[in-house]
């Protein structure tokens, strides 16, 4: 593999994954990874570019980043790139008026969409709120609509709290495209469409930035699609099979944030 000067170099910005790279969520709010409050800080003190990007969908932008600064992180709202405004978006743009299969945490976030007599299903991490009543009742609405739209914010298979690794959106995505013979549009990573959204807001192009993530589909991958580097972090959801994962391979592995901060800060931008 090429050395760490070569695989970095000409860094202008960065993407940094929240939920296993800065922190592990859990009952009691969750825990900053070592290393993490710091490394964020020297990153912002370098003059590289920043952006925080998250499939983040039982928080709103506004409570996930009260939460961080209170574990120590300096982030603001505006810094956060994270799919429910996205989807909102597309809401507006689309005449839609979906039925919300959502945790009660970002509900708030479609206060100003139109829910009256759906004609679309949005899907995200409801926790708890993925009964098998709730989840018959998406499909059925599905099923009733002559072009049945199914929106998911992110796809992921799981992540990691404290408690343990827990079952993601992707999941009951996957159920709801097998019973309704329909593929699903997902906002969030891997999205394309995602990940240019947080570059263009730091102005970055895509062979200047890399992403650094947990994830080695969502994060990795979806990154790469893009044309931009990405380095895989041993921390959350990373299990050792992701260094020997059949279609993609990271342009690097470290151990953990403040380890990637120290080699983006020796050779980026050279």
């Amino acid at each position: 593999m090429a050395s760490w000067g070569e695989r970095l170099a000409g860094v202008r910005g960065v993407l940094l994954d929240i939920s296993g790279v800065l922190y592990d969520g859990g009952a009691d709010g969750g825990t900053p990874i070592a290393g993490s409050v710091e490394a964020v800080a020297r990153l912002k003190r370098s003059g590289l570019k920043v952006r925080f990007c998250t499939n983040e969908s039982q928080k709103s932008r506004r409570d996930l980043v009260q939460l961080l600064r209170r574990l120590g992180f300096d982030i603001a709202e505006g810094e956060v790139t994270a799919p429910a405004p996205a989807t909102c978006l597309i809401l507006r743009q689309r005449g839609l008026r979906p039925h919300l299969l959502v945790h009660d945490g970002i509900r708030s976030e479609f206060d100003q969409i139109d829910t009256s007599n759906p004609n679309c299903v949005v899907i995200a991490d409801a926790g708890d709120g993925f009964s098998y009543q709730n989840m018959n009742r998406a499909f059925q609405l599905l099923m009733q609509l002559d072009k049945p739209v199914l929106i998911s914010l992110g796809k992921g298979r799981y992540y990691k709290e404290t408690s343990g690794l827990m079952l993601d959106v992707g999941a009951y995505m996957k159920a709801l495209e097998y019973a309704c013979g329909i593929e699903a549009q997902v906002v969030g990573k891997p999205s394309p469409e995602f990940f240019k959204s947080a570059l263009q807001e730091i102005g970055v192009a895509a062979h200047q930035a890399v992403m650094i993530g947990d994830d080695i589909v969502g994060d990795v991958g979806g990154a790469q699609q893009c044309g931009m580097r990405a380095l895989q972090v041993r921390t959350g959801k990373f299990r050792p099979s992701d260094e020997h994962h059949p279609e993609v391979k990271a342009d690097g592995y470290v151990d953990n944030l403040a380890e990637a901060v120290d080699l983006l800060l020796q050779h980026a931008g050279k």
